[in-house]
């Protein structure tokens, strides 16, 4: 995982999803890995309809912590959709290098404020001044904000998922920190 791009995690389609699926998961999202999930063994599953249907709810269900992930659906012994695969790899690796212009940035954010303000604590409102992109390999955006300790862990995740509906982030987490504007 530490010497990868991007982490295919293959998933046997007879045993289900076991719960070292998602301990692995998980690691590589805290290393800031691209992630495609892979259900391999295609080729044993007898009602295609039913079985994709089954396999989105707990796809969804157990790996409810990575939503932007994507997920493909092949059988390595027979080659059926192994084609489909490494297009996902690929736009999850770029994904995960993505920069994005400051100025586009700071537009979705300012617009998603206007729609949905930060809540208020003790009279005390969150106000967010500057965003910009200061990483990649995972995106990492860094809020110039008044007080950080206004930031409550609902909005952030509204902020990061109104960054993810205006630039594709499909398939890598995003790091956003917030700093106080007197911080350097």
């Amino acid at each position: 995982i530490e010497r990868s791009d991007v982490c295919c995690v293959v998933i046997n389609a007879e045993e289900g999803i076991i719960e070292h699926d998602k301990h692995i998961v998980s690691y590589a999202i805290n290393t800031g890995k691209a992630v495609v999930l892979v259900v391999n063994k295609w080729d044993t599953i007898t009602d295609f309809d039913t079985a994709l249907k089954d396999w989105k709810q707990k796809i969804k269900n157990e790996f409810q912590f990575i939503p932007y992930v994507e997920t493909i659906y092949l059988s390595a012994k027979t080659k059926k959709r192994v084609s489909t695969l490494m297009p996902e790899v690929i736009n999850a690796y770029n994904n995960n290098r993505k920069e994005v212009k400051t100025s586009l940035l700071n537009n979705i954010i300012m617009e998603a404020v206007s729609l949905h303000e930060p809540p208020s604590y003790k009279g005390k409102r969150l106000k967010i001044y500057f965003v910009s992109q200061t990483g990649n390999c995972p995106p990492k955006f860094t809020f110039s904000v008044n007080n950080k300790g206004l930031v409550h862990f609902s909005y952030e995740r509204y902020l990061e998922n109104k960054i993810r509906e205006a630039f594709d982030f499909t398939g890598t987490p995003i790091i956003l920190q917030f700093k106080n504007r007197s911080e350097k």
